[in-house]
């Protein structure tokens, strides 16, 4: 599998110069991936406004877990187009139905007194030039580097460019055996098939003895905006600033989200051609559970546009999606999409 996703990269690398270089002008759709509990696959989701989502397969996995996770189920999907034009993606590798599906024989991979709940050792590693066909390889942490055998779980991973190092980051939340969750990052080689250092803290919460977890970065400008969830009273949605994405970060204390049932999986996306940006996180505690979102100008001051199909978000032909992440689209990228999987939505703008 390895020397197939090399190959598959050079192919990817030596093409990647028809998709660079794309500018916001040209942007004029977005792509939502998310997950579901039930299949553990993955999906996507098409708007024109960055407010209607539709699904592209009829609210049914374009990828399924089994077949590139070695726990045979993937969740959190992350998304992110590369300064090469290319298109990454990260995901957790584990099925945390594994047992009662079949692919194991005990509730977790490992014991779960000494590991903890869901506790996995993989990401698994995507790469695609057209969001079509995708290259995938799994990254196996508890392999990587010694004194790492103990790694308890890698959830949520995530990437974004840093432009000082020239490379891509990623983070992710991490721990070690049973103990506290954190938020860790590390640098990927050229190839995207391997973690260059041994990853560092990314940030560390304030408040002793609780777990933090689900990180997402965002550029405006020249300050990157961390949100993440603090395990505190009722797990809710804060964020931390930096001048660099590997920070250092300053503390914020505030909760930024609306909702008074615990929330997780904040991820933050840009509208096309407007200095807004909009807010997403996972409302675990309601069921049936639902994606909640805000919307604002200056990462200061954010207005409650409510849930999916209860305010002005919709999604119009899926519900019950898990852990999601947003990008833009041109209107090409976003109408091949589209028929590939047969959807009837023709988009517009450029």
């Amino acid at each position: 599998m390895k020397n197939i996703f090399i190959g598959f990269v050079f192919l990817l690398n030596a093409i990647h110069g028809l998709h660079a270089q794309v500018k916001e002008a040209d942007l004029s759709a977005y792509l939502m991936v998310y997950f579901k509990d039930e299949s553990h696959g993955l999906y996507f989701a098409l708007s024109k406004d960055g407010y209607s989502f539709t699904d592209i397969n009829k609210g049914q996995p374009i990828i399924a877990g089994d077949s590139i996770a070695q726990q045979k189920g993937i969740r959190d999907p992350y998304i992110l187009r590369g300064p090469d034009g290319l298109f990454y993606m990260v995901m957790t590798d584990l099925h945390i139905y594994g047992q009662q599906q079949g692919y194991r024989s005990q509730e977790w991979e490992r014991d779960g007194k000494e590991f903890g709940w869901g506790n996995n050792r993989g990401i698994v590693l995507m790469k695609s030039a057209d969001l079509i066909r995708w290259s995938h390889l799994e990254l196996r942490l508890d392999q990587l580097f010694k004194g790492w055998e103990n790694v308890g779980a890698i959830w949520a991973p995530q990437l974004i460019y840093d432009e000082a190092v020239g490379k891509l980051m990623i983070y992710f939340t991490m721990r070690f055996g049973n103990g506290l969750n954190r938020l860790y990052y590390g640098y990927m080689n050229i190839d995207f098939t391997a973690l260059e250092s041994e990853p560092q803290l990314l940030f560390q919460y304030p408040k002793v003895n609780k777990n933090y977890i689900d990180g997402d970065i965002t550029r405006v400008g020249d300050r990157y905006h961390l949100f993440y969830v603090a395990h505190d009273d009722v797990p809710g949605i804060k964020q931390a600033t930096a001048n660099q994405p590997a920070g250092p970060y300053r503390y914020d204390d505030r909760e930024y989200d609306p909702e008074a049932a615990a929330c997780e999986a904040p991820h933050v996306w840009k509208k096309n051609g407007e200095q807004k940006w909009i807010l997403m996180y996972d409302i675990y505690g309601i069921s049936p559970h639902n994606f909640g979102f805000s919307e604002t100008s200056d990462f200061k001051n954010f207005v409650d546009l409510g849930r999916f199909n209860e305010g002005k978000m919709k999604a119009t032909n899926f519900s019950s999606p898990k852990h999601g992440a947003v990008i833009s689209l041109t209107k090409r990228e976003a109408d091949r999409l589209a028929q590939h999987w047969q959807l009837d939505m023709p988009l517009t703008g450029k």
